[in-house]
């Protein structure tokens, strides 16, 4: 027997607004997915380093404060220094289109904007982890 997919979602940042990884976390629970949510205010070293402890399989990061081109550079970098080079790094927020392409670039999974059907996300970390994590 497999065991469930387990998604760590974060919050990194001063950004206080989690309405809406909360609401993703309880989508991913419904669809089967373990999720581990670190809560408010977390670094990119605290983020990589639970998903370490945790074995997980997708990061999920939530982020408003406009951010995103340093917290998910930063992530990735530290997941490759960590070895979680198997392990997919997604999110969402208030993300303009083309930093959202710059980010894919250096290697960020898709990232979804407010609004987006729960099932597409529920969908994408389902098939990314069947497709390039062994369990």
């Amino acid at each position: 027997m497999t065991r469930p997919i387990r998604v760590l979602i974060a919050k990194v940042g001063l950004d206080g607004h989690d309405r809406g990884a909360k609401i993703i976390a309880s989508f991913l629970r419904d669809a089967g997915m373990e999720v581990i949510y670190t809560g408010l205010r977390q670094t990119p070293e605290m983020v990589v380093n639970t998903a370490l402890q945790e074995d997980v399989d997708a990061i999920g990061v939530s982020i408003l404060s406009g951010a995103h081109n340093t917290v998910f550079p930063k992530i990735i970098s530290l997941m490759k220094e960590k070895g979680l080079s198997d392990v997919l790094l997604t999110g969402g927020g208030i993300i303009p289109e083309n930093d959202m392409q710059v980010l894919k670039e250096q290697g960020v999974g898709q990232l979804f904007a407010p609004g987006t059907d729960t099932n597409i996300i529920v969908n994408y970390i389902k098939e990314w982890v069947q497709k390039n994590r062994n369990f």
